[in-house]
């Protein structure tokens, strides 16, 4: 690509296209990042997927890049890659205010470990994006930042927790995101925004010091490429000293994979229980036939899994919440989300008990889960029951699927059995368009730890759809 190309082409290269053409000469990081500081004053004013831009600094990291690609000397995985930052994740002497406004003017002093091993890999930070107050929904909206909105269709959510992130990596405003994944908060906004996104099994990459040994919680990837996924990933992974969970083996991901002829495949559409919009389905049904075009067998399957599973996750989270910020209720209620409040209050109402029994509700689905991943390779389901809904829909909305009422809070998610069956790798990849214009998702789920697998089917799965060869968001 010649250096007179369009700015826009600069904006959407991958991070893998990106580092070849840095390599080459034929652009370099100065480039690429102008273009994507441009696209960001354009055009965040209309989506509001960014909380604080670094642009100095970036500027200032991306022509000590350019020198390290002229002089071919020590260049790191990721060198010169803008990498956009969940507002969640802790940067040391950087606002990170978790979309609350009780930490508005918190500046940490740490940074979150894949954060940093990110920025060690050459990766330059020059914005953080927006999240649900304290990343707790599938909608992108906050008191402190507003509503974000999908580059793609702007009435539309880019989802959430992870939905800035998302957001602008679809926008073209970062080649690269960070994210969270404590119920989907990875995969469901990447799904709405037709991007790739990887949620690692527990213990493959570290939590914050803020989270210790939450197994709901999982720092991965967004990216418009598996191969980008698998760049990320290879740098966030590994054992850290700040997180005891992390486990000592480590994956490395390829580049390139071999085919994936003669893979069985299990798929399931509802996972024995939740109501699927027929959009969703029509285009989860494509992408099934996607893998059946590769040489795959897929076959249906019924995991019989129950609402008990959300449940579980919402005592979990709910649980979680109150121990973490019931003390400052009293004191910023009114300037919390309101549905927020209404949840961290629950929390306080959730027993022990209540936890113990959902470890028997994590076995029971774990035991529905493993014979099917016994018999296939992998398993196949919609990452959402329905389009992304309208951006400023409200957590408690009423909310009917096929003509039956579902739960508001998390219910249109299809990604959160995994954040309770912690182990399973799962990557959510695009399914389709619908109507509204806004993507799909499909999610590759592996057997316990098996990275490998899900990375290679996902990656022929992309040689066929081609989605960002063939379209992009009309900004």
């Amino acid at each position: 690509m010649p250096k007179s190309h369009d700015d826009t082409d600069l904006c959407y290269l991958t991070a893998s296209e990106a580092i070849a053409g840095f390599k080459a000469g034929t652009y370099s990081p100065v480039d690429v990042l102008n273009a994507q500081m441009a696209r960001i004053e354009t055009h965040n004013p209309a989506l509001n997927v960014i909380t604080h831009t670094y642009f100095e600094e970036a500027l200032d990291q991306a022509h000590a890049a350019q020198a390290r690609y002229r002089s071919g000397d020590s260049l790191r995985p990721l060198e010169g890659v803008t990498c956009a930052i969940k507002d969640y994740h802790a940067l040391k002497g950087k606002v990170t205010t978790c979309g609350s406004k009780m930490f508005e003017h918190f500046v940490p002093d740490n940074t979150a470990p894949t954060v940093e091993r990110l920025q060690e890999a050459g990766a330059i930070v020059h914005c953080r994006t927006t999240t649900p107050e304290l990343g707790y929904c599938f909608i992108t909206a906050s008191p402190l930042w507003g509503i974000s909105r999908n580059p793609w269709n702007p009435e539309r959510t880019p989802g959430g927790s992870g939905g800035g992130g998302a957001g602008a990596v679809a926008a073209g405003m970062a080649t690269i995101s960070d994210g969270t994944d404590a119920g989907g908060s990875v995969r469901l906004p990447s799904s709405l925004c037709g991007l790739y996104g990887f949620k690692p099994p527990f213990g493959r990459n570290p939590l914050d010091r803020e989270h210790p040994g939450e197994e709901l919680l999982h720092y991965g990837p967004i990216a418009r490429s598996v191969a980008d996924c698998a760049l990320m990933q290879n740098v966030m992974s590994g054992p850290h000293r700040a997180d005891i969970y992390t486990v000592r083996d480590k994956v490395v991901l390829p580049a390139r994979y071999d085919g994936i002829e003669g893979m069985r495949i299990a798929f399931s559409m509802d996972f024995g229980y939740c109501e699927v919009d027929p959009e969703v389905q029509e285009n989860a049904r494509a992408a099934a036939d996607i893998f059946r075009s590769l040489g795959c067998t897929v076959e249906d399957v019924d995991p019989g899994l129950t609402w008990d599973v959300l449940e579980a996750v919402e005592t979990l989270w709910e649980s979680l919440l109150w121990a973490s910020f019931g003390a400052a209720l009293p004191k910023w209620r009114d300037q919390l989300d309101p549905f927020l409040a209404k949840l961290i209050e629950k929390g306080k109402d959730r027993t022990v008990s209540d936890l113990i029994w959902t470890r028997k509700i994590k076995y029971e689905a774990y035991q529905k889960i493993a014979p099917i991943l016994e018999s296939y390779d992998l398993l196949i389901a919609p990452a959402t029951a329905i389009p992304a809904p309208p951006a400023d829909r409200k957590n408690d909305d009423p909310l009917t699927i096929n003509g039956k009422p579902v739960p508001t809070y998390l219910g249109w998610g299809m990604t959160y059995p995994f954040n309770l069956m912690s182990q399973h790798p799962v990557m959510s990849v695009p399914s389709g368009f619908c109507r509204n214009g806004v993507p799909t998702g499909l999610q590759v789920i592996g057997k316990t730890f098996d990275d490998l697998s899900v990375f290679r089917a996902a990656a022929a799965y992309e040689g066929v759809l081609r989605l960002w060869q063939n379209h992009r968001p009309k900004l």
